[in-house]
């Protein structure tokens, strides 16, 4: 039985039909009803929902064997998985963005306003700037508006709500997409079934042109 998380949602939904195409149904998680989790023994999988951000921790700790998160999540948390394919969906971007005309001159230390912590120090590590860390957990685009800081690094998706909040993007950090990651010690004992949904999953890929 492979256990596979997958993030609550419209993308972990999208994930599962490629899945499920695969070869890998499990009928139940379509009923409507609270379960959390489904498994089908003809398939030889479980499935269970967690929220996106928790896929790599239970794929880390070996509650699940594979999982679906996205990049940002691998980039901040850094978990000892193995990234096995890009899936392709999920897409959208890591990005700076400030108030409209924002300029960075570089004399004082710059106020970062970010849920993502890990990933704006390392980014502006390597630009060799000095900046102040501002942990925030939700309304990130406010942070600028009322100056509390200076910029902020966020996902960007289609950047609507930046723009409603006169906000505009200063600098790509990544791009961003869902990707399929496996547990070591799991892909060790069940590679032979891993990479059979592996390898469903990259045919799909190929047969819808790069796009879930």
């Amino acid at each position: 039985m492979i256990n596979i998380a997958l993030p609550k949602g419209r993308l972990g939904e999208r994930v599962y039909a490629a899945f499920e195409k695969a070869g890998f149904a499990c009928p139940s998680i379509k009923e409507n009803n609270r379960k959390l989790i489904f498994e089908n023994a003809e398939s030889g999988v479980r499935y269970f929902w967690v929220k996106p951000s928790d896929v790599s921790i239970y794929v880390e700790r070996g509650a699940a064997d594979i999982g679906v998160c996205g990049k940002d999540i691998l980039e901040e948390y850094a978990p000892d998985v193995y990234e096995l394919l890009d899936l392709k969906t999920g897409v959208c971007r890591m990005a700076v963005a400030a108030k409209k005309g924002f300029y960075d001159d570089g004399e004082r230390t710059l106020k970062v306003a970010t849920k993502f912590v890990r990933v704006a120090k390392r980014f502006y590590a390597q630009k060799g700037r000095d900046i102040d860390v501002i942990k925030l957990n939700g309304s990130i685009e406010i942070a600028p508006i009322l100056g509390l800081s200076d910029v902020i690094v966020d996902i960007v998706e289609t950047g609507t709500t930046l723009k409603e909040n006169d906000l505009e993007v200063v600098e790509t950090v990544f791009p961003i997409s869902a990707r399929l990651i496996a547990n070591k010690a799991a892909f060790k004992f069940n590679t032979a079934e891993i990479e059979r949904l592996l390898a469903g999953v990259k045919k799909l890929l190929e047969e819808t042109g790069d796009s879930l």
